[in-house]
């Protein structure tokens, strides 16, 4: 059977099985340590019964209290307190910072390095991604503040005809 009871310090409604009655528990809501109370025994009421229907009256016997005689209140509930050894964590988490503040909180100047598509076709093979992969080895994850990525166009030498071409612009700490 359960101790159904609640936080002293924020009325937190808990139910626990009764073989935790006297231990310590911290208070899944605020973190509160808390003593599980002793179940005290249920009051025994007595139970009065209407009078039988009279004879002939074809009436039929009603239940005095219809939910206490359901099936889902003789259903027997084993719930438990969850317990953490650390504090509890928020559930938000916190947005990025905005460029401007992220400058300044480092002594390390914010650089932009934009790494063209065209660039990186050496003989014929295209080598944008070992480039793109190799400039953020060098800077390090900590120091990458956003990658974008971009389109644009120039004149193809050869051929003079306009071209849409991709890139990646990589603003780090450096």
């Amino acid at each position: 059977m359960d101790i159904i009871f609640k936080c002293p310090e924020c009325e937190q409604e808990l139910a626990v099985d009764s073989a935790g009655a006297g231990s310590e528990i911290e208070c899944p809501s605020c973190g509160e340590k808390i003593v599980i109370p002793e179940q005290a025994p249920a009051p025994v009421a007595p139970v009065n019964l209407p009078p039988p229907p009279a004879a002939g009256s074809g009436g039929a016997h009603q239940p005095v209290n219809a939910i206490a005689s359901s099936a889902a209140a003789k259903v027997e509930m084993h719930l438990k307190v969850p317990v953490s050894a650390k504090p509890t964590g928020s559930l938000i988490a916190k947005s990025n910072k905005p460029l401007e503040v992220a400058a300044k909180e480092t002594d390390k100047k914010v650089r932009v390095k934009t790494i063209r598509h065209t660039d990186c076709i050496e003989v014929g093979h295209d080598k944008f991604d070992e480039f793109v992969s190799s400039f953020l080895v060098k800077v390090g994850e900590p120091n990458v503040i956003s990658i974008n990525p971009l389109t644009y166009t120039h004149i193809d030498i050869g051929s003079q005809k306009l071209l849409t071409d991709y890139a990646v612009m990589i603003v780090y700490r450096g």
